[in-house]
């Protein structure tokens, strides 16, 4: 039953209506953890200290932090493998370009798939420059977040990957919300301007707190 759900595409845009919810909850609490920066190098970094310490005792230190990870992991490849699928479905079942050469489309929509590939390039530099510091411009401190942050945005590379990636995952959010919520059957004709509106706020929040941060670090309000 379960590969009979899977290779329907009815089954893959809910696989991915289902990762994409998880990934915009982690999205939002991971906002808000980075706008604590405001607050100071102490605030922050005693943040990132109670992400490995929280279900203590009952948890060991950082088993919570690892299965979320896990989950994230597993969300991020689900979502991106049936993206990734019915694409290729969306093209064998037109191979020949549309004959209306004008775009009926919003932007957000024609840009999901290039997206979606933008977002996942900086997972992987997001990782390596501020998790296992691989790639981190400087000495990167263990233990020391407020300090590796500064350091990545002190550079300019850094601020146009990060203010780049997070426009793109605007974007994406304003269509995939919509998207999530008609493939889940939360649409309908007398919730369609909510929902609509709700993806343009969500959207808008999100890109605005998470930017927020390389543009204190470039203004020194985080310093």
């Amino acid at each position: 039953m379960a590969r009979t759900v899977w290779d329907s595409s009815v089954g893959k845009k809910t696989v991915m209506a289902v990762s994409g919810i998880v990934m915009l909850l982690y999205l939002v609490a991971h906002m808000i953890g980075n706008l604590k920066i405001f607050f100071g190098a102490g605030e922050f970094n005693g943040y990132a200290h109670w992400l490995r310490t929280v279900g203590e005792p009952f948890m060991h230190y950082e088993w919570t932090l690892w299965l979320i990870r896990v989950v994230l992991v597993v969300a991020v490849v689900a979502h991106a493998t049936a993206a990734y699928q019915l694409s290729r479905r969306d093209i064998k079942a037109r191979p020949s370009k549309y004959v209306h050469k004008k775009a009926r489309t919003s932007y957000a929509t024609r840009t999901m798939r290039w997206g979606g590939v933008i977002l996942g390039l900086f997972i992987v530099w997001h990782l390596l420059d501020l998790t296992t510091g691989t790639a981190h411009p400087g000495g990167f401190q263990e233990g020391h977040p407020y300090q590796n942050v500064v350091d990545t945005f002190s550079t300019w590379y850094g601020d146009v990957i990060y203010i780049v990636a997070m426009l793109a995952l605007g974007l994406h959010i304003r269509h995939g919300f919509w998207s999530a919520a008609q493939t889940l059957g939360a649409g309908g004709r007398t919730r369609e301007r909510f929902l609509k509106g709700a993806a343009n706020v969500l959207a808008l929040l999100l890109t605005a707190g998470f930017i927020a941060v390389p543009v204190g670090v470039m203004t020194q309000v985080v310093s």
